[in-house]
Parts: C-alpha cells; structure tokens; sequence
C-alpha cells in the first residue's frame, strides 16, 4: 500500500497506471457476493474489505481464537459502530457454532451486503435500522469444525471443534453447574462481558425451528414432554413467533421429515429435548440476553444450488428479528447524587430471573416486554428501594423502546438498605460490564491498519 502511495503521489509516469489500477482494484466494494459456501480465508478478506470500504458504519473485530488460531471475526454495524453509545441496543447474530451447519454462514454475509447496500441506497428500512441499533454479525463461530466438516445432510464430521468438542455443551449451566470451557466458548463469555447485548440469535442448521429458553431444567429425564418455563416466556414466544411467521414457511412447523411437528415453527428447547451447558441459557441467565436458537436447514449441507432461495426464504424474518431488540423499555439509573450506577438492581414484578437484571457501567438497563402495565422494583445500596408502574408501548414499529430513567432517593440514616441477592446458581463475575472496552483495546491494531486503507481511499475520491 505505501509503495502503491509513492507513486501516486510522485506522478511516476512509468508505475502510475498499473500502480492506480491495483490500488483501486483492491479498494473497489465487493458487495455483490456468490451463493456458495466461502472458506475461513474468503470469509476474512471479504470482512476486512467491507470494513474498510464502509468505515463509517462498519467495524470490524475479533473475539479470540479457535484451537487451530483461526480468528471468530465480528462485524459490527451502525452509525457508530466502533463502541456503544447509550440508548442504543446492542444486537447480535451468531452462526457455524457447529461446523458442519453452514446456512447461517451464507446467510450472515449476505445480510451484512444487504445491511451497507440498503444504507448507501438510502432505503428506510437500513437507514432506521442502522442509526437505531448496533449490529453484531459472527459468521462463523467455529472455524476449524467448518475446515473438517463434509457435505452430509444429517450426520457428517464437522460437528466439533478441532479437540472433538460439541461448542453448544460447554458453558456455564444455572441447572448443572459450572464446566471448562474451549477456546471458542471462553471468547463468547468474553464478548458477552464486553458488551450489554440486548437480543440475540444463535443460527444452526438440521431442522426447521425457532427454539427457545430454557434448553435444561433441574428435573427430569433426556426427552420430555413439558417445557421448562423461563421468566420471560411470553416474550421469548412472540420472539420466535417473529422469526417464524415472516420466514416463508417455518411457522407451517412440518417441514423435515426426521423432526417436529412443532406448532406455529416454534418450541420450547427442553420440550424438544434436553441440553446442557447451552450458549442460549448462558445468555439469557448470565448476561441479561434473551437468545434464541434458530434451525434454518432440514440438510445441514444444503447444495449450493439452494442457497438463493434459502436466503429470499430468510431474509425478511433476519431483518424483522433485528427489530425486535426494540420491545419494551430501556433507561439509566441515578444515584441521589444525579450519576448514572453501575450494578442496580432492575427487577419486573413477577418476572423472577435467576440473576437479577443490572444496569451496565453507563447505568443503563434494557427489558424486553411486550405492550401492558408493568411494575418496576429498582434497588441499589445505600438508596431507597423504587417501585414505578409504567405503561409500555410497542416498540419495534418505531425502531425504539420506550425511554424510562429511574432516580433514586439516598437513605438519610447511616443504616444501607441490602441490595435483592441474586440465587446461588447466578455468579456475578459472569455478569456484563458493557461498553465494549475489551474488544476495542484487543484489537486497536487491527483498526489502525483499516484506517490506513480508509486514509488510501480518500486519496481516491
């Protein structure tokens, strides 16, 4: 690039032509993506040229590493992308965690092109979207179980990461108990440490069905016949029933003849079947994240072939799923003192959550609710405990959930009320911090090399 540089700035006749046909080959977009199934290396360049074409709504970072070095590569979207701002919901898409399921691959790259075209093209639906929320996008969450992975519908290798770990057994369990974690898991609870994600989605592939919390109880056997019931299951039911009802046909619920019948497309994890140590679990329970689990495939190889049609048939659920982050109600507490807290408490009257929902290091909260009266019990030490009923909106039609700052009141005595506790299974060091620090400091290396590309471009324009 800098020798690329020389000689545009120098006006060397004899370098100048070739030298500007290669600089603005390797600047040029590639937004317009094949349908076919990207390798590690493709799915790296093609990220690190959208994030250096778009710098103003792109940004790119990585969580870690797999067990072979292999980077989980996240793209963030948004006005601004490179960190949090407050009001504005953090969101994230997931894909590949097992290696040999690779629709959300092709899907994930196509809704980040779909994301920047609607943007530049000034469409609504990008423009709100974008300016509203911050978008995380991994595409690939197991990159060494894709390198191994064949083409077998059902039961092909590739599973597992490179040390044959099932990635969705290994975190955290509120009903089994703590676990060591792979590389890959480790760099998930990292990430969820990093920001103060709001909705997520974990796309899989071998069925057709939204899933959702919880995927393990405290009793029973392997295969049962009743759901295991979250606090939040109304919310969790309109989530899935938003994904499936605008996919073409998910919410028809009889689509793969070795799985379902599910009703409306959607399940109950643990009434499907029992699973331990799940990411989805550990996101709702630990990091305040309501995630679903999204099976998109009967094949968990479809043939390249299929992929266009997969995606048209996607599409519109992916982008009405990324609106639904606006449900519901989102806020800071302050102290007596006018300053924004960390870790108060901010609980919905019955809604019992195994770890009490916090606010992050800017004092915010985030609750999805769907429209109705809620009542609001808001607890931090040394403060008066605040008991608000508020009346809460839809959201997601106007890309926001509705604004509500709680203030407390300090204790005149001496004597410091006691903050709700969480239950034994909530371990608060798993707990968010927000505000993405980690990530950006990891990776600031990476940003000043996109910057010089941005700094090239300019050059160009």
């Amino acid at each position: 690039f800098l020798l690329l540089l020389c000689f545009y700035l120098a006006g060397d006749a004899a370098g100048m032509s070739s030298s500007l046909f290669l600089l603005l080959s390797l600047l040029v977009p590639t937004l317009m993506l094949e349908f076919r199934y990207h390798d590690n290396r493709e799915i790296e360049q093609y990220l690190l040229q959208v994030s250096a074409d778009n710098p103003d709504i792109t940004h790119l970072y990585s969580i870690g590493k797999s067990v072979k070095g292999q980077q989980p590569w996240v793209l963030a979207l948004g006005v601004r992308p490179r960190h949090h701002a407050v009001g504005v919901p953090e969101f994230k898409y997931v894909a590949n965690m097992h290696g040999n399921e690779v629709l959300g691959r092709v899907l994930l790259l196509q809704l980040i092109a779909e994301l920047v075209r609607g943007y530049r093209d000034n469409e609504t639906w990008s423009l709100q979207l974008l300016n509203s929320t911050r978008i995380h996008i991994l595409p690939t969450l197991n990159p060494d179980g894709f390198d191994e992975a064949d083409t077998n519908c059902l039961l092909g290798q590739g599973r597992l990461n490179h040390n044959g770990v099932d990635l969705n057994r290994g975190f955290p369990d509120a009903f089994a108990g703590l676990r060591k974690q792979q590389l890959n898991e480790e760099a998930v609870i990292g990430w969820l440490r990093s920001e103060t994600f709001v909705l997520s989605a974990n796309l899989h592939g071998g069925a057709m069905v939204a899933s959702y919390p919880y995927d393990n109880s405290d009793q029973g056997s392997v295969w049962m016949v009743s759901p295991s019931i979250a606090p939040d299951d109304d919310v969790f039911i309109h989530l899935a029933k938003a994904y499936s009802y605008n996919h073409a046909s998910m919410h028809k619920g009889n689509l793969c003849v070795d799985s379902g019948p599910f009703q409306d497309g959607i399940t109950n994890g643990y009434n499907w079947y029992k699973l331990e140590g799940g990411m989805q679990d550990y996101n709702y329970i630990w990091a305040q994240c309501l995630e679903l689990t999204l099976e998109l495939s009967c094949c968990k190889f479809p043939e390249p072939k299929e992929l266009p049609a997969l995606w048209m048939e996607n599409k519109k659920a992916l982008l009405a799923y990324i609106q639904q982050v606006h449900l519901g109600v989102k806020g800071q507490v302050f102290d007596g003192w006018g300053r924004p807290v960390q870790n108060a408490v901010v609980e919905v009257k019955g809604r019992r959550n195994m770890c009490p929902f916090r606010t992050n290091q800017h004092g915010e909260y985030y609750r999805l609710l769907l429209p109705g009266n809620y009542t609001f019990k808001v607890s931090y030490p040394g403060h008066k405990v605040l008991t608000e009923t508020l009346s809460v909106p839809y959201g997601p039609e106007k890309y926001s959930a509705m604004k509500h700052d709680f203030k407390l009141r300090r204790i005149a005595s001496t004597t410091v009320r006691a903050q709700a506790e969480p239950s034994p299974s909530c371990n608060n060091s798993l707990l968010p911090q927000g505000g993405g620090t980690a990530a950006r400091s990891a990776w600031y290396g990476l940003t000043v090399g996109l910057s010089l590309v941005t700094v090239l471009q300019s050059l160009m324009d």
